[in-house]
């Protein structure tokens, strides 16, 4: 569903030169898998969501997302995906049902077919408490659960998530967790970046470690233990970039 080949992108930065924020990343990620994305800040992993979101234009190299190419076909992809990070936004003089019903009409959703879908997920994400509060008076998390509704509304094939739960508390992001994984249990293609080691253990059923732009190892936690030699992840992590380092 998602083919990523040799994958760069490059700014110019007046005092650091050419920043090679993305430098040659490649991967595929599968139905019903959720493949994730493991850096520290900066390591490059929204710059590579950005490009196969069709925000940005890829410097070298490309990718298909649901058979879609990102630079020819970049519409398609942007029909076929939902992208949810910390800080999508929501329109704080709209209430938190009618942000809903409005991303549904962008997404051409009308009538029943729009209530019905909206009323599903306001049921599923416990957002009927506050479905005619603004939501400029909403809590991050309350926020975040309507910002997800918004995001898998016309139900994609294919879904980002760009550290999703960073300044969440605990039960808001048990909410996005447990909705992450029905979607790969409805066989959804998921693509997860964080840098939070308990997130990925939860959910990745493979991982690709980014350091510097680049991929540091690809392979299922049971694999990146097995080459570490660690067993913790947070170890496990800290060799495979301390090994690339040192190539380096």
């Amino acid at each position: 569903m998602i083919e990523v080949r040799d994958l760069t992108k490059h700014f110019s930065d007046s005092k650091r030169g050419v920043v090679r924020a993305v430098d040659g990343v490649s991967f595929s990620c599968r139905p019903g898998e959720v493949f994730g994305l493991l850096g520290a800040n900066g390591a490059g992993k929204t710059t590579l969501l950005r490009m196969l979101s069709t925000v940005l234009l890829p410097t070298s190299g490309g990718a298909t997302v649901a058979g879609f190419d990102i630079a020819e076909h970049p519409e398609r992809v942007r029909a076929s995906i939902g992208f949810l990070s910390s800080t999508t936004a929501v329109y704080a003089r709209l209430t938190a049902r009618e942000m809903i019903h409005y991303a549904g009409r962008l997404y051409g959703l009308s009538g029943s077919e729009l209530r019905d879908r909206a009323g599903e997920l306001i049921r599923k994400l416990g957002i009927g408490d506050f479905q005619d509060r603004l939501c400029d008076k909403l809590s991050t998390g309350q926020k975040q659960r309507v910002s997800l509704a918004r995001t898998v509304l016309h139900d994609p094939p294919v879904l980002f998530f760009d550290e999703p739960t960073a300044g969440l508390d605990v039960l808001a992001s048990q909410t996005i967790m447990e909705f992450i994984e029905e979607r790969r249990a409805d066989g959804k293609t998921i693509v997860f970046s964080t840098h939070i080691m308990s997130e990925v253990e939860r959910l990745c059923d493979e991982i690709c470690v980014i350091h510097n732009g680049k991929v540091a190892a690809i392979g299922t936690l049971d694999q990146l233990r097995e080459a570490s030699g660690e067993e913790k992840l947070e170890r496990v992590f800290l060799a495979i970039v301390q090994t690339q380092e040192s190539a380096a």
